[in-house]
């Protein structure tokens, strides 16, 4: 099989690998594979999931595609199954799942389509609701919200009931995805306070949760948008991983400050973040209420083209990889 390898250089290599085997493992026919910033940073070498080895290794962790092999462990997921998911080694023809960690594609959704959602959905709603405790009616801040996870971002505070939703893009041009995901205020941060902005949108209280994906400077500047009592969640650093805080803003308006990745999450721990999708999450991506927002798909021999499209972020949505051609048999 063809498969994407990390570690080698400063891009991937495409190469030929025997097709994985493991006992117990849910084998899948990869037919799209989402990229992600964590992908490129494995490149680096500044990501490394806790389940990945050593050395050279098969990139990508994130995938929709069928099942090729079953597992005993998901007699529910038979061969033919059509599924999406996250799993090491996803730049690849093949792919080895564990069965806790992907579910069914919805019926009539794309498998570029479904390439696109399954690390978006898992990291916002472990985010939003495991750790920030969203209720109903919350005003929720998401900072860098054209990214392909704050568009998901966006559109699940919505489908789960927040009051106002606000997101911030730092390109005018790209409002409109903010609008189209389901912002009730845009902001373009390099043209605006984000504080002033985000005060004026919710009656000078603030945003309850605030779901940062770019820190560096503009994190310094999340206490003052978020509400007394509230939470800012560190997502992403797209904009760096240092930033200078004012203590006392957090400590006087009471505020709590979370950190969260899964590169150190145990595949048991990613396993109930992926089950946490089942009651209101998975029901409203089947309905449409939460859609894929993809920007382009870029055959496997041009995955090189495909991240300096997301190093420049010229990308609104998410890029995806197709492996199709590999499986002309497979079901579509």
């Amino acid at each position: 099989m063809r498969a994407l390898i990390g570690g080698k250089g400063a891009d991937w290599i495409l190469e030929d690998r025997e097709v994985p085997e493991q006992p117990g493992a849910l084998r899948v026919r990869v037919m799209a594979a989402g990229l992600n910033r964590a992908d490129l940073y494995a490149l680096e070498g500044s990501y490394t999931a806790n389940s990945q080895g050593t050395g050279p290794f098969v990139a990508g962790m994130e995938l929709a595609g069928v099942v090729d092999q079953p597992s005993p462990l998901a007699p529910h997921l038979p061969v033919g199954t059509r599924v999406m998911g996250i799993t090491i080694g996803a730049f690849a023809d093949y792919a080895l799942c564990h069965p806790r960690l992907v579910v069914p594609i919805p019926e009539g959704m794309d498998f570029e389509a479904a390439a696109t959602l399954p690390v978006g959905l898992i990291t916002e709603h472990d985010a939003l609701v495991t750790q920030a405790g969203f209720d109903s009616g919350d005003a929720v801040l998401i900072v860098g919200g054209t990214s392909s996870i704050g568009l998901i971002g966006i559109q699940l505070a919505k489908a789960l009931g927040a009051g106002t939703v606000i997101a911030t893009t730092t390109n005018d041009s790209k409002r409109r995805a903010l609008w189209e995901a389901g912002a009730d205020v845009a902001i373009d941060t390099s043209r605006e306070d984000v504080p002033a902005a985000v005060l004026a949108a919710t009656d000078g209280k603030g945003a309850r949760i605030t779901l940062d994906h770019i820190g560096g400077e503009l994190f310094a500047r999340l206490p003052a948008a978020t509400a007394v009592g509230g939470t800012i969640l560190s997502i992403g650093r797209l904009a760096g991983a240092t930033t200078e805080l004012d203590l006392d803003a957090i400590a006087f308006r009471r505020q709590r400050l979370l950190g969260t990745t899964f590169s150190v999450r145990t595949p048991d721990e990613l396993g109930d973040v992926v089950a946490a999708l089942a009651d209101r999450v998975l029901p409203a991506v089947a309905e449409g209420t939460i859609s894929p927002r993809l920007d382009s798909v870029h055959p496997v021999w041009d995955a090189g083209d495909a991240a300096r499209r997301l190093r420049e972020n010229a990308a609104t949505g998410k890029l995806v990889l197709s492996f199709a051609d590999a499986h002309a048999g497979a079901i579509r």
